[in-house]
């Protein structure tokens, strides 16, 4: 098994798929691909989830396991966050590379202006992407970032925990959901009474954690977390959609007033078949596009002032993509699939790695 782990992340795998009845597969460059021949058996299957648990008190309740997320390291060769289900009956596992590198902006080809969204004293920041799109590597490198260049206390509630933080010009805290804390929702109520600077959480998936996050912002902190979702626009309308009818106007205040930038991604497959690159669009919450996100009635204008915001560190999913075209990094029918795509329902969960990005 440990070879194959290994073979499979020296070729650039970002998700290992390990099924009974099935044979070892990875998905390499966006694709699923098959890396053995034989076909895995339950017992098998079973014997490598143990192995992959790391506690004896887990170990023994594996026969009542339905879902389990867990992490797991291998020495030199990386880190995996694990998901281990059921289907069928028998046993499926599912590994997410997480390399022992933390990735910096420059690494994976972001914008310039997330440097300066990182280093705000406040706010919130959204980074968001459909399953598949990198969100959890480019979250760590922007604490990457805060660590490297602030002197700060960052506080991350994670599920489980990923990206490896050592102390550098900040204090990282990293809490895990189950080990450490017993929700996020708690974790993240918590977080703010351990002096934070930098609070970092994964998916807002629910209101009660959405209204948390813009308390924690309107705290005076830099509150970080991911969505599910495939564009700014979509982003917006989500977080507004999840307060209560009735309160859906001052949500949309507190909102405008809380955020400090949205960026949302897609991973797409370079043009020369050596990986994958970021397409990014990003709002930053300048005066003009708070007062758009005030009215329901206006959000159509974001499009418009993040084409016109370049200033400011703005740009639209078509504008980058048009940069890729013409910097011959995708081709130009990868570019109008990635527009279409920005359309799409939202996905969640996540399944991407962006370390081949850039």
């Amino acid at each position: 098994m440990e070879k194959i782990i290994k073979a499979a992340v020296e070729r650039g795998a970002s998700d290992l798929h390990i099924k009974a009845g099935d044979v070892f597969r990875a998905r390499i460059n966006g694709k699923l691909v098959p890396l053995t021949k034989q076909r895995l058996t339950p017992d098998q299957t079973k014997a490598i989830a143990l192995k992959l648990m790391s506690s004896d008190t887990d170990r023994a309740r594996i026969d009542q396991v339905r879902d389990f997320d867990c992490s797991w390291g291998m020495p030199g060769v990386g880190r995996f966050r694990v998901n281990v289900l059921r289907q069928r009956s028998s046993f499926m596992i599912v590994m997410r590379v997480i390399p022992f590198t933390v990735p910096s902006l420059e690494s994976l080809g972001l914008p310039e202006a997330l440097k300066a969204t990182a280093e705000a004293e406040r706010g919130l920041i959204v980074v968001a992407g459909v399953s598949g799109s990198g969100k959890s590597s480019t979250v760590a490198a922007i604490v990457h970032h805060i660590n490297k260049t602030q002197r700060k206390h960052i506080v991350t509630i994670e599920n489980p925990i990923e990206f490896l933080h050592r102390d550098l010009n900040c204090s990282v805290t990293q809490r895990e959901v189950g080990v450490d804390t017993d929700a996020l929702a708690t974790g993240l109520r918590a977080a703010l009474r351990q002096d934070p600077d930098v609070v970092v959480i994964g998916d807002m998936a629910d209101a009660p954690t959405i209204d948390t996050a813009i308390k924690a912002a309107e705290t005076g902190r830099l509150l970080i977390a991911t969505m599910p979702t495939p564009d700014v626009t979509t982003t917006v309308e989500r977080v507004v959609a999840a307060f209560p009818a009735g309160e859906r106007e001052i949500g949309r205040m507190r909102f405008s007033e809380a955020v400090r930038a949205v960026v949302a991604q897609q991973l797409l497959p370079r043009k020369d078949d050596k990986g994958r690159v970021a397409a990014v669009e990003v709002m930053v919450a300048t005066p003009a596009i708070r007062e758009s996100l005030k009215s329901a009635s206006r959000l159509g204008e974001l499009k418009k002032l993040m084409a016109d915001g370049k200033n400011d560190g703005m740009q639209t999913f078509e504008q980058h993509l048009q940069e890729l075209v013409s910097g011959g990094r995708i081709s130009s029918e990868t570019a109008r699939a990635a527009v279409v795509s920005t359309t799409a329902p939202a996905q969640s969960g996540k399944r991407g790695k962006q370390a081949a990005a850039g």
